[in-house]
């Protein structure tokens, strides 16, 4: 006996209505008769198919602001009823219960509305989908007669075998489209438990961090599979949280596929241009800045940070803060980079990058800060993304001379950028034209001192005159010499030594200006 289930009737509620009208129209070809609520309703009419109100099947209009349309016998014994139990056909017989054979729902974008910054309490219970899971796990337990698809991405797999077997579709394919939808609800479920532990007691109000959740809910959709991981040896892939925001859901305009690698570096890249206010140009390898500039445009702030190590940011990626355009993108072009992230690209600037086929492009919505995970063996530590911000009103310079407003604007920008160095960090800057220009950046280095030298011994512009940024305190004199015998004349670092005071002196006694943050940036990967 052939497994094939013939579907005659499909219930449509979707709240992303990508490829609906396509699929419907096979559904419709294949003698479907197609149900639906609301939008989706109106959508498919609005293509010229005949749809059917689920109101016509449970004999009630939708309710309380659409909160109540499909909870309803008509719905649910209609899709749950066993068709090889008797009893049970008799029952929804009986009652008038139409049967229903495929299950098209997607839910309301949950974890969109809780990335908002500022969302409200009122707006996350508003877009906590009810009907939408019940109707997911009906028909997916009931996958020996009922199909359920709960992306838009199995459209295409499903109406190719719909067209192939004369509108059936085999147990297999039930089976794992039953699989994907309790995936679908059990992250849904995940995503809600976990925002509204962050939420204030009143009903009123925005959500706010309370602390560490006291159950760590991991929750991410498979997006897609990667060639490898760091090594051709490692398998990986990426997932997605459901938000629409951030480097995993950037959109990819051009190039080849995205490694594990790029995608990396270009978190890292993009982490550091978000940093800026002016017009911010980044350039990484290997998870390290090795060239950052700002300018009065993208071409200005891209051309500062090329110049600041125009070797290693062969085979880079780029991360700008800007929409990119056409006299920026050509200069890029001129470079081999692996990959660009921006917020958005003029229609010259991608024609300037599209003559580069392999180059990846891609264009980002910003995703609010959060929190940052890290598996180790046996468990995860879980701590908030490193947001101290440091301006010139809470440094307090600690030596006899004082910087200048040029050398206090250069101390700043080379701060920001020392927070996403790997530790031990050193980096040199400088100002051109008053806008802020790395030198020489030392990352990862296990010693401070060897971080300033190794700074110092990669800088490809002149050393003399510029500031120095220490992500942590000096533990001795010794680091601090290093980075004014490379020419640092004024530098900024968090304090905190038991020698601060040995450290201050060899300032003073060196006639540099050195001033004290109060915080400090260590990154351990």
């Amino acid at each position: 006996m052939s497994d094939l289930k013939a579907v005659r009737r499909a219930l449509l509620s979707v709240t992303d209505k990508t490829g609906l009208v396509e699929f419907a129209g096979v559904l419709a070809g294949l003698g479907v008769e197609l149900v639906s609520t609301g939008g989706t309703a109106k959508a498919l009419r609005d293509a010229g198919l005949t749809v059917k109100d689920v109101a016509e099947l449970t004999g009630f209009p939708e309710m309380l602001d659409g909160r109540v349309k499909t909870l309803h016998p008509g719905v649910h014994g209609g899709i749950l009823h066993r068709r090889d139990v008797p009893e049970h056909v008799a029952a929804v017989t009986e009652h008038g219960i139409a049967p229903i054979d495929m299950v098209v729902v997607n839910l309301y974008a949950f974890e969109k509305t809780a990335a908002k910054p500022g969302v409200t309490t009122p707006e996350l219970i508003e877009n906590i989908d009810i009907g939408g899971p019940s109707m997911l796990r009906s028909a997916a337990k009931n996958f020996a007669d009922v199909a359920v698809v709960s992306s838009a991405a199995d459209y295409a797999g499903l109406m190719e075998e719909l067209k192939a077997n004369e509108g059936r579709l085999s147990l297999e394919t039930r089976w794992r489209l039953a699989r994907a939808a309790f995936a679908t609800t059990a992250a849904y479920d995940s995503a809600i438990a976990t925002t509204l532990e962050k939420l204030p007691a009143g009903f009123e109000g925005a959500a706010e961090e309370k602390g560490p959740p006291p159950v760590l809910r991991i929750s991410a959709t498979l997006k897609n599979t990667l060639r490898y991981g760091e090594n051709p040896h490692q398998a990986a892939a990426l997932y997605t949280d459901g938000s629409a925001l951030g480097i995993a859901n950037a959109e990819q305009l051009q190039g080849k596929e995205l490694s594990y690698n790029n995608l990396v570096d270009l978190d890292a890249c993009w982490a550091l241009a978000s940093e800026f206010e002016q017009t911010a140009v980044v350039i990484i390898k290997h998870t390290n800045p090795c060239g950052a500039g700002l300018g009065a445009t993208v071409e200005q702030a891209y051309l500062r940070a090329l110049e600041a190590d125009p070797v290693s940011a062969f085979g880079g990626v780029i991360g700008v803060n800007r929409e990119v355009d056409g006299a920026a993108a050509a200069q890029m072009a001129k470079l081999f980079v692996e990959a660009i992230v921006a917020p958005g690209y003029t229609a010259e600037a991608l024609a300037a990058l599209g003559a580069k086929k392999n180059l990846r492009v891609l264009k980002i919505e910003p995703a609010a800060p959060g929190m940052a995970l890290k598996q180790i063996s046996g468990g995860f530590l879980l701590q908030d993304e490193d947001r101290a911000a440091v301006t010139e009103e809470i440094i307090t310079c600690v030596t006899a001379r004082k910087p200048t407003a040029e050398e206090t604007k250069a101390l700043l920008f080379a701060w920001k950028v020392c927070k996403h160095v790997k530790s031990n960090a050193i980096v040199y800057a400088r100002l051109q034209e008053g806008f802020g220009q790395t030198v020489g950046v030392g990352a990862g280095q296990m010693s401070r001192v060897d971080a300033a030298r190794f700074g110092a011994m990669k800088a490809v512009l002149p050393l003399e005159g510029t500031v120095a940024a220490s992500d942590a305190f000096f533990p001795f004199p010794d680091g601090l010499e290093a980075v004014v015998n490379a020419g640092a004349t004024a530098i900024i670092q968090p304090g905190g030594s038991v020698r601060d005071a040995e450290v201050i002196a060899a300032a003073d006694r060196l006639g540099v200006a050195m001033v004290f943050t109060g915080v400090r940036h260590f990154r351990h990967g």
